[in-house]
């Protein structure tokens, strides 16, 4: 499928010379954004031998944002960190010497893509891992942690997370409580006398919580009920965890001692992480997608481009809300650079592409309509598309 989203400023004709940027993030379950870009490139030159292309794979915070960061430069360090349902394992982060800035992903340790297939544990997953990986990155010497949230298994508030960064979380006992979510219903009170003090208002590390999603913590359009379904939990598992979220916001908020962040864009992210950091470790929200432009260079790569290709596995109606496309195509819209989109799935009529600053569309379920064989042939799918957009706007 082709839809064209009727903006006819054509950049192309920019200094009489194409210098196409292919900025697209990743095809879920197909390619990786470094795939992708690859593979738009050889069909871009096979179209046009010796057409100028850059790279930048680009990501929203979600899984797949280390791997952004490194394409552009970073530097990639693996650290053995405790995996969602406490098993060891290794994961990255990004790390950029130059300006002590990290790209840590909580994905890569408390991820759903750790669980064994079909097996969940949204009760007792546990965001720990996250924590070492923060701590690892603060070992380094970051003084910027861009904090990607998203893909996780796990609906534990970021209590695990704060565990791990030196917090206890005591019952009526004095003990401490089990790993998850649904431990949280029996929490007393919160010591955060000896969490790390490099985070705060006091510790100079910048932490930015990075989210495609501004959902609260509780609720109907909270962390447990629109997302703990994906993890595996049942609708007497969503209750549960929402009660036990609403719960350990009491406790923690007041231990905190800052502003109630329960409804603040994004503590709803990722199982709740994304309150844990804005409660107890100071962290500032931005759309994933636009601290990820800035991280990865995007402003001075788009000042070259007089096209630009972005993409990502299902253009849909999530797309066009703090998905990586949306915010590429608002970024060159704003420079009157021509944008073109790849899609595996598109499912979006043109005009809603137009207003989103996309030029044309192109599916690969245009190629090949059944699913399974268009993602499991996304590649050549992919390059072949990429070919007839060449012939289509660089001829």
């Amino acid at each position: 499928m082709v839809a064209d989203g009727a903006v006819h400023n054509s950049g192309t004709q920019h200094g009489g010379v194409a210098h196409v940027l292919v900025a697209a993030d990743k095809f879920k379950g197909s390619l990786t954004a470094v795939q992708v870009a690859e593979r738009v490139t050889a069909g871009l030159r096979r179209a046009v031998p010796g057409v100028s292309v850059e790279a930048l794979p680009v990501a929203d915070g979600g899984d797949g944002t280390v791997a952004a960061a490194v394409a552009a430069g970073f530097e990639r360090r693996e650290v053995r960190v405790s995996g969602p349902r406490g098993e060891d394992l290794t994961a990255a982060y990004a790390f950029r010497e130059s300006d002590g800035t990290a790209v840590v992903e909580m994905a890569e340790a408390s991820g759903l893509q750790h669980l064994p297939p079909g097996v969940f544990a949204p009760l007792t997953a546990t965001t720990y891992g996250s924590g070492e990986l923060l701590r690892a990155a603060l070992d380094a010497g970051a003084r910027t942690i861009v904090f990607g949230v998203g893909g996780s298994a796990t609906t534990d508030g970021g209590a695990g997370m704060l565990a791990a960064l030196g917090a206890r979380f005591l019952d009526a006992e004095g003990a401490q409580v089990g790993p998850g979510g649904g431990a949280l219903a029996s929490l007393a009170s919160v010591d955060l006398s000896g969490l790390d003090a490099r985070f705060g208002t006091e510790g100079g590390v910048d932490l930015v919580l990075a989210s495609d999603v501004d959902n609260p913590l509780t609720g109907p359009k909270g962390a447990a009920a629109v997302y703990g379904p994906q993890k595996g939990a049942d609708e007497a598992d969503v209750e549960t965890l929402d009660a036990a979220l609403a719960h350990y916001a009491s406790v923690l908020g007041p231990a905190a001692g800052g502003p109630d962040v329960a409804d603040a864009p994004g503590a709803g992210a990722a199982g709740g992480i994304g309150y844990g950091a804005l409660t107890a470790l100071g962290a500032r929200f931005r759309p994933g997608i636009e601290v990820m432009l800035d991280v990865l260079g995007f402003a001075p790569a788009l000042e070259r481009a007089t096209l630009v290709i972005t993409g990502e596995g299902s253009l849909d109606a999530q797309t066009l809300h703090g998905k990586a496309p949306a915010g590429v195509a608002a970024a060159a819209r704003a420079r009157g650079i021509e944008v073109i989109a790849v899609c595996g799935r598109l499912a979006l009529p043109p005009q809603e592409l137009g207003r989103a600053g996309i030029r044309r569309a192109y599916a690969l379920s245009a190629l090949e309509p059944d699913a399974a064989k268009s993602m499991a042939e996304a590649g050549p799918l992919l390059e072949r598309t990429a070919e007839q957009i060449g012939r289509d706007f660089l001829r």
